[in-house]
């Protein structure tokens, strides 16, 4: 068994909802393997009364509900407590998911691949209250510029993204090293770029034929190559990943 680096955390109002991505897949040969472990814990547990209240309406009116703070505190408190009863030198990253947070980008996954404890807050409804974030938020992160029904989706999206990163999930961790949004040098300036056109057999599919270089065993030719294709891709498909370099 591997010894596991990254402990995750997921609270969250619909637990159900990770049931197949966390039990499909590379992610969950890496749960088996101790890589990492996950925990989900329903917020619902700690709702208000009877009816398990985790919502109310907004001070000042508007549409929509806003999680109670409180209610989040004590999930967050007991996933902690829960976690800290096995490792008490783990320190969290505790991390609120919600559309007005900071762009989740490969490099910030990078960072996150070298926490031992993150804990992912899943938004929901009209948003959370903002007592929550400023007293026991590290950050908010956002998958995108767009809006989801809550966090789970970008919840999935971020642990699959950090967990490939960690050592031994890959077969091939020189892949790694060569895919989209990797800062690579070029002319001696650090630039993000696209990852290279691939092809595999057969070597002629409806009339299009693979690249001859690809073919030509010259490995030096075939890296100028696909530096070069790289470069063109980018500037078709993504200009701003230059422009940001």
């Amino acid at each position: 068994m591997s010894e596991v680096k990254i402990y995750f955390d997921i609270l969250t109002l619909f637990p159900n909802f990770f049931d197949s991505p966390l039990s499909t897949s590379l992610l969950s040969k890496a749960i088996k393997k101790d890589l990492v472990n996950i925990r989900v814990h329903d917020i619902r547990r700690f709702g208000i009364g009877k009816h398990k209240q985790v919502d109310d309406r907004p001070f000042g009116g508007g549409a929509g509900m806003v999680l109670k703070p409180d209610v989040l505190a004590k999930s967050l408190k007991a996933a902690m407590r829960l976690r800290k009863e096995e490792r008490p030198s783990l320190r969290p990253r505790v991390i609120l998911l919600e559309a007005s947070g900071k762009t989740f980008t490969q490099q910030k996954a990078t960072v996150l691949s070298h926490k031992e404890w993150i804990i992912l807050v899943c938004g929901h409804y009209e948003g959370v209250d903002e007592r929550f974030k400023e007293l026991l938020v590290d950050e908010e992160i956002s998958i995108g510029d767009y809006v989801l029904s809550g966090g789970e989706t970008a919840a999935i999206v971020i642990i699959d993204s950090v967990t490939r990163l960690v050592p031994g999930f890959l077969s091939k961790p020189d892949s790694l090293v060569h895919e989209s949004f990797t800062p690579t040098q070029q002319e001696g300036e650090e630039i993000k770029l696209l990852d290279y056109p691939v092809y595999t057999r057969p070597e002629k599919f409806q009339k299009k034929e693979v690249p001859k270089v690809l073919l030509s065993g010259d490995h030096k030719g075939i890296k100028k190559w696909r530096s070069d294709q790289a470069l063109k891709k980018t500037q078709q498909l993504r200009p701003d990943l230059l422009e940001a370099s």
